[in-house]
């Protein structure tokens, strides 16, 4: 299940916080049902990511606090910026993930929306367990160290 956007697709947007918030298990690829001015609002780019996650509506998954900005030229079709969405995928994987959101207590948050090399609009979803506050300066004390053991590497060399 670990499905990642290929080279040829074309990044809308990126949740880089989501990392930081939880400990991401798994990555799922989604469909999503969009609109036509949707689809269009998404073409300029202009989409939020980082407050939306994933929940359980009547057995379905949706997305959920996902802004995607009214298409100016829309004039009467447009949609509403903040509509829950359906998230299409396969049976198998619907059931385990809301066997996983409901028994284990994990989150679905949206890590990468892109149009894949046919030009359908996809969401990548991660599986994953909200960090207490110490495992983030953990995190954080990481990733600086591994900066600082960089420009050691690259100082050192010269």
């Amino acid at each position: 299940m670990n499905e990642k956007p290929q080279n040829n697709s074309k990044l809308i947007a990126e949740n880089r916080k989501a990392r930081y918030d939880y400990t991401i298990l798994e990555d799922i690829e989604a469909g999503m049902v969009l609109t036509g001015t949707e689809v269009k609002s998404l073409r300029t780019g202009r989409v939020s990511i980082s407050d939306a996650h994933a929940g359980e509506i009547q057995g379905e998954l949706w997305l959920l606090n996902l802004t995607i900005p009214e298409y100016k030229q829309g004039n009467r079709f447009n949609h509403e910026p903040k509509r829950p969405r359906k998230l299409l995928l396969h049976q198998k994987q619907l059931g385990k993930l809301l066997g996983q959101i409901r028994i284990k207590g994990l989150t679905v948050i949206p890590l990468k929306m892109y149009f894949n090399a046919r030009g359908i609009a996809k969401i990548l979803l991660g599986l994953g367990k909200g960090k207490k506050e110490y495992e983030k300066r953990e995190t954080i004390k990481k990733r600086d160290w591994q900066r600082e053991q960089r420009e050691l590497l690259k100082h050192g060399k010269n």
